[in-house]
């Protein structure tokens, strides 16, 4: 079966608060809306759902909400029962790697069997530095992910890990019990760096997310199967993923509601020059439109091996209409 033919496997993200998501919502009642709209899409035609590994929000930070991603996957593990679970993507740095081995086993267990593993080097140096973590320069933050791979694919394939690394020493890390997922949790490498990342994901990955326009998705493409033939590894045997950000509506005119919702509650929040921005970069690409024009844009990516499409709903805490739309009309024509 050629990519072109493949379906489209879809995830979609839970607000959380990293996106002023959240606002407007009192602390008390947003697990419920969060717990809400994940047993929704259990119930629904989703994959997965997925939740940002961040603790200040964006595009700026600011004093909203924004709740620990592997404190919600043990919750959704524990309040869900099809929907398989991920991080896009959990910052290497922000975990020791045998302790996050050890975590995201538990939460396998807790979920029976459902998690996967999105791992990145992380960027948003706001909240490295806020937190303590300094902010390594770009090599060696890509230098201990691959460290970090190693030592939690070790704790899952032998229930112990032990590496003398530069940025990483374990020494007889027990990790039991292993994962229920037969070899491990699925490993998805995100992100695009073209010389280390794209390496790191062609020796580790079984599962790759990177830029969604049809150019970049193109060439960010190309260059992993150049590394897959380096390393020796089979290019075809991971899945390529990408993000789009969702304006969905039967017409024109409701798409352009959309995109006047989100600048409006953006500029309540961070000001009109901040969310004009915020909302240029968000109301693009491949996931805006009528749901017709997001089938043809999302069936082009699929011709060029985009198989997996993460999407996001920046109002779904309010309204699931957009959703329910998606649903119906947009992911059956992919499927």
């Amino acid at each position: 079966m050629t990519s072109s033919e493949q379906s489209v496997r879809f995830g979609t993200f839970i607000p959380q608060g990293w996106r002023l998501d959240l606002v407007g919502i009192e602390p008390a009642e947003q697990w419920a809306t969060m717990s809400r709209l994940a047993k929704r899409a259990d119930d629904g035609p989703w994959e997965s759902i997925w939740v940002y590994d961040h603790f200040h929000t964006v595009p700026v930070p600011t004093d909203q909400a924004t709740h620990e991603a592997w404190t919600l996957m043990a919750a959704f593990a524990a309040s869900t029962s099809r929907v398989r679970l991920g991080q896009m993507c959990t910052c290497m740095a922000y975990r020791n790697p045998a302790y996050l081995a050890k975590v995201a086993a538990t939460v396998d267990i807790v979920s029976g069997g459902r998690t996967e593993m999105g791992i990145g080097a992380g960027w948003y140096e706001h909240e490295w530095r806020a937190y303590g973590y300094g902010f390594p320069k770009a090599g060696d933050r890509l230098r201990a992910l691959d460290e970090g791979v190693q030592i939690m694919q070790q704790a899952w394939s032998t229930g112990s890990a032990t590496l003398d690394g530069k940025f990483y020493q374990v020494d007889g890390a027990i990790v039991r019990p292993l994962p229920l997922q037969e070899g491990g949790i699925p490993m998805w490498i995100a992100g695009g760096g073209e010389k280390v990342t794209l390496k790191i994901a062609a020796k580790y990955a079984q599962y790759t997310n990177f830029d969604g326009t049809p150019e970049g998705f193109a060439a960010k493409s190309a260059l992993l199967e150049a590394h897959c033939a380096d390393v020796g590894t089979d290019f075809a045997a991971i899945t390529r993923s990408a993000n789009y950000n969702i304006a969905i509506g039967r017409n024109q005119a409701e798409v352009d509601d959309r995109k006047a919702w989100l600048l409006d509650h953006y500029t309540k929040q961070i000001g009109a020059e901040r969310a004009a921005a915020a909302v240029a970069q968000n109301a693009t690409g491949a996931g805006i439109g009528t749901p017709e024009q997001i089938v043809e844009n999302l069936q082009e990516m699929r011709k060029l091996g985009m198989t997996y499409a993460i999407v996001n709903f920046p109002e779904l805490a309010y309204d699931t209409s957009g959703q329910e739309l998606f649903e119906s009309e947009v992911i059956p024509a992919l499927q």
